[in-house]
C-alpha cells in the first residue's frame, strides 16, 4: 500500500505536479508496463486497485483498511473484470476510472487547503491541458501524424523512408487550410501526444511512430535511438509487441 513520504501539495502548482506524476505512473501501467500489470490483475486474488504514485510510478494493491482513507480509493476489484472482457475494453474501463480517481485526489487536496474559485478553475485549466490516460490508451488523443512533411530533406525523415519508420523530427506543424475550422487548428498546434508518457513536449528529440497503432512516442520513452531505428524495417511499440505474448 502506498506510504505517502512526499511533502503534502498545498498550492496549485504542488497539487499539479503530484496529478502529473501520479498520471505518468497511470500511464506507465497502461502502456509501457502493460504485460506486467495485466499478470498483476490475478482474478484469484482478492480486490484490487491501481495506484498512480507522485514519483510517476504505479502499484497494483489491496485498499487501505483505514475508514475514511487518508486519500479518495480508486476503483475497487479491477481484477475482477479482467478475463469477463475484452482486453482492450478492460484497459479502457481501467482507464477512466484512473482518470476520475486523479481528478478526485486533486480536488480533495484543493478542498483540504481551502482552494478558492480562481484556484480551481486554474488547477483544472492545468489539468484540462493534458489529455486524459482514456484518451491516450485508446488512440483518441489527438495527434498530428504529418509533423515530417518540412523536413523531407533532413536525416531523420530521409532514412524513415528507406525503412518504413515514421521517425520525425519535431517541428511546427504545417499551415492549415484557409477554410478549416478553428478548433482544428487549436489542436494541431498542441502537435504529437506520446503515446508513453502523454507529453507533448520535447519538440527537439527524437520520436518514432508505432507502425501498428499509428501513436507516435519520445525515443526515449520506448528506448529507441536514431541508431536503432535505422535498423528497424516496422516499429511496434511495447504495447502492440505484447499483445500476441499475454494470456
Amino acid at each position: 500500500m502506498e506510504v505517502i513520504t512526499h511533502p503534502t501539495p498545498r498550492t496549485v502548482e504542488e497539487v499539479f505536479t503530484d496529478f502529473r506524476g501520479r498520471r505518468a505512473g497511470l500511464i506507465k501501467a497502461l502502456t509501457t508496463d502493460m504485460v506486467k500489470f495485466y499478470q498483476t490483475c490475478d482474478p484469484e486474488k482478492e480486490n484490487l486497485c491501481l495506484y498512480g504514485l507522485p514519483n510517476e510510478t504505479w502499484e497494483v494493491n489491496l485498499p487501505v483498511e483505514e475508514v475514511p482513507p487518508e486519500l479518495p480509493e480508486p476503483a475497487l476489484g479491477i481484477n475482477f473484470a479482467r478475463d469477463g472482457m475484452q482486453e482492450k475494453d478492460w484497459v479502457s474501463l481501467v482507464a477512466v476510472h484512473s482518470d476520475s480517481w486523479l481528478l478526485s485526489v486533486a480536488f480533495y487536496f484543493g478542498a483540504r487547503f481551502g482552494f478558492g474559485k480562481n484556484e480551481r478553475k486554474k488547477l483544472f485549466q492545468m489539468i484540462n491541458e493534458l489529455p486524459t490516460i482514456f484518451e491516450i490508451v485508446t488512440g483518441n488523443a489527438k495527434q498530428s501524424k504529418d509533423l515530417s512533411a518540412n523536413n523531407n530533406n533532413n536525416n531523420n525523415s530521409s532514412k524513415s523512408k528507406s525503412n518504413g519508420l515514421k521517425v520525425p523530427k519535431m517541428s511546427s506543424p504545417p499551415p492549415k487550410e484557409e477554410d478549416e475550422s478553428e478548433d482544428e487548428d487549436e489542436d494541431d498546434e498542441q502537435g504529437a501526444v506520446c503515446g508513453a508518457c502523454g507529453d507533448s513536449d520535447g519538440t527537439d528529440e527524437f520520436w518514432i511512430c508505432c507502425d501498428a497503432c499509428e501513436k507516435w512516442f519520445h525515443g526515449k520513452c520506448v528506448k529507441i535511438t536514431p541508431a536503432k531505428a535505422e535498423h528497424i524495417k516496422h516499429y511496434k511499440c511495447p504495447t502492440c509487441s505484447n499483445k500476441r505474448a499475454r494470456p
